[in-house]
């Protein structure tokens, strides 16, 4: 050693002061002898322990500092003095502050002689820092991992080198993992379960959005689709970012995967319905689109198979009408009424799921059994069946099959609650088609019938009874009575059957209108003249208000008729003493004429059906009123012809007003 230039020796360095130089050291410092007595302290030893030289020095190190190691101090000295180690020994203990708190410290100790026997020199360095950083650190972990367990979504992270670090516990859920089990390795992370990107396409490791991201790549918002054993299909929006220490380098990265399988499975279900009303446009015949209508809705529920049964009210009975799946033995099978699945939902009329078929294995029937048993061989537990309704009439039942039982159970009745709405309306849509088909075809038969049979017989009454009026000179008065009803009513007959044929021959096309250019402003006032003598004879006014002409395009015989039936409709229901008032006007492209009265009305609800065939208003039959009910369907369809439209509406405060609309040329 140097000092000025020159070399220190021993006499130099023992002329030093050894309490200044202890004093200058910054770590504590105490002398301790073999007996366990402190011998001195430094500064820095008083400073840490709160101790003066007077409380501690010449007292057992027990009495004051009371160290926690290993075991008792005195056998623990006696080792070390006994040794004597050449390089220091360090350990970290707890000392106690002259207040009582605890200190961690890490003590070195070396044994040195000195003139009064060896001396243990005990340096403190002070941990309790680095310990409230490491408890800090540890509380901290306890809140991060508390925190992390709380939330709904999962998280998953890991380090630089690709190795997870962090799986929440609903992040271990959405794989099919235990909580509290260790974290697996990447590789592993699906152990058992398969991931699927939102195209149904497998998902390696790495291409999962947490390796993306350890990679450096910014993932926004990806579906990533967890298939796992037992369970059902869920969906998880899935953003991932890599993580960066403060100076830039990449150290892991993290993921949040968010449970989107409600918002999925709606969205799908909104694409199935369109799929639906495309396959039902064309009105096929329900059996033939079943199958592809099922096949929609199974796709969308992720699910194995559906059917679909609709009731045939004739025989009582719910029939298969077709099915979707590749499990033939669960299907086309015929249901009992209150039995299994379908047949209680046939007789309750309400959705019902099954989330375990097994469940009531126990209370089933020899029907339900089979039932099971078939399902189960086919891989199928869960059952999903609602009815298809048309407002409050049951028409069938839709029922789908599922291998597990489905969150979101509400959300899932309800949707396809939907589906089978839409069914429901198309085949009640399809059968009253049927049904006015059928009923059209009634109409036509009697109209035939009308026409072919009734008209030869009728035409030979007529004549015969006209003779006979000829030749009523040679009757008395009551044959002549006889015969002039006879002549009369064959008449109105006639009269009702050349109506039937005329209104069949216009409505088939078999009848064609004579277009040319008619003045039906003289057309109306013929009409009107004509039928001022049925009217007086009523007790009826006409008033009308008529342009001196009016020119069109039209057939003038069949626009007569028009004309004629709507002015005798007006006159029959009209009251004695009330006038019926016609008007004809035009706009820049249509011809107005308006027919009101103020006689009986149409009763509500029944405007709809004034123009059909043979429809009576149910005033006018309790008014004893005679008429065919063909005046008007007449009318409607001449004016149908001449590409025209002819409505009846209520008159205030009473009556009605017929409007007849004709395009101008």
């Amino acid at each position: 050693m140097t000092v000025n230039g020159a070399v220190a020796g021993p006499a130099w360095t023992a002329s030093l002061n050894s309490a200044v130089l202890l004093d200058s050291v910054q770590e504590a410092f105490l002398a301790v002898d073999s007996a366990g007595l402190v011998r001195g302290i430094n500064r820095s030893a008083r400073e840490l322990l709160g101790f003066d030289d007077e409380e501690i020095c010449g007292r057992h190190i027990d009495a004051t500092l009371r160290p926690e190691h290993d075991g008792p101090t005195a056998p623990a000295l006696a080792r070390l003095f006994a040794a004597a180690p050449e390089r220091p020994v360090a350990r970290e203990i707890r000392v106690r502050h002259r207040d009582g708190r605890k200190l961690a410290v890490r003590a070195t100790v070396s044994v040195i002689p000195a003139t009064d026997g060896p001396v243990a020199c005990i340096f403190l360095t002070d941990l309790s820092g680095q310990a409230d950083a490491e408890e800090r650190a540890e509380r901290n972990d306890g809140f991060l991992a508390a925190l992390l367990d709380s939330l709904s979504v999962g998280v998953t992270a890991c380090d630089d080198h690709g190795r997870l670090v962090v799986l929440n516990r609903a992040a271990r859920s959405n794989l099919g993992l235990l909580p509290d089990g260790p974290i697996p390795q990447s590789g592993v992370i699906a152990a058992g379960a398969v991931l699927r990107d939102g195209c149904s396409v497998p998902l390696a490791w790495e291409q999962t959005p947490l390796a993306r991201a350890s990679r450096g790549e910014h993932v926004d918002e990806t579906d990533v689709v967890v298939e796992v054993p037992g369970r059902s299909t869920r969906t998880f929006a899935t953003t991932a970012r890599p993580i960066h220490s403060g100076d830039h380098r990449r150290v892991g990265a993290v993921a949040v995967g968010q449970d989107v399988t409600a918002v999925r499975r709606l969205e799908r279900f909104r694409v199935c319905q369109d799929t639906i009303d495309q396959l039902l446009s064309m009105s096929p015949p329900i059996a033939e689109v079943t199958p592809a209508l099922l096949r929609a809705v199974a796709d969308t529920l992720g699910w194995p198979g559906a059917e679909l049964f609709l009731l045939d009210e004739g025989a009582g009975t719910l029939r298969s009408v077709g099915h979707w799946g590749a499990a033939d033995e669960i299907f086309g099978h015929q249901p009992i009424y209150g039995q299994a699945l379908t047949g209680r939902v046939w007789a309750t009329g309400q959705p019902i799921l099954v989330p375990d078929i097994t469940a009531r294995r126990d209370r089933a029937t020899g029907y339900e059994r089979e039932r099971i048993e078939a399902c189960l061989r086919n891989g199928v537990r869960t059952a999903l069946a609602v009815p298809v309704r048309d407002g409050g009439m049951l028409l069938g039942v839709l029922t789908c099959y599922a291998a597990a039982p489905e969150l979101h159970e509400d959300q899932l009745v309800v949707l396809l609650n939907g589906v089978a709405s839409q069914i429901g309306a198309y085949v009640a849509l399809r059968r009253s088609e049927q049904l006015a088909r059928q009923l059209s075809q009634v109409q036509e038969d009697f109209v035939n019938l009308v026409g072919h049979e009734l008209r030869t017989p009728l035409t030979s009454i007529t004549a015969n009874a006209r003779m006979l009026a000829e030749d009523a000179g040679l009757l008395d008065d009551e044959h002549r009575q006889m015969v002039t009803a006879i002549d009369r009513n064959a008449a109105i007959l006639q009269s009702i059957v050349d109506a039937l044929l005329d209104l069949a021959h216009l409505e088939a096309g078999h009848t064609e209108v004579q277009f040319g250019d008619v003045d039906l402003a003289a057309i109306v006032t013929g009409a009107i003249t004509v039928a001022r003598h049925t009217a007086a004879d009523a007790g009826v006014r006409l008033e009308a208000d008529l342009p001196e002409r009016l020119t069109t395009s039209g057939d003038a015989v069949r626009l007569r008729q028009v004309v004629d039936d709507v002015l005798a409709n007006a006159i029959t229901y009209s009251r004695a003493g009330e006038p019926v008032r016609i008007t004809l006007t035009t706009d820049p492209t249509t011809i107005h004429l308006h027919v009101t009265d103020l006689g009986i009305g149409v009763p509500a609800g029944e405007h709809g059906r004034v123009f059909d065939r043979f429809f009576r208003g149910s005033n006018v039959r309790h008014h004893g009123i005679a008429g065919h009910g063909l005046g008007l369907s007449l009318a409607r369809a001449i004016v149908h012809l001449h590409h025209g439209t002819i409505s009846l509406s209520d008159n205030k405060p009473t009556g009605t007003v017929v409007c007849v609309r004709l395009p101008l040329p």
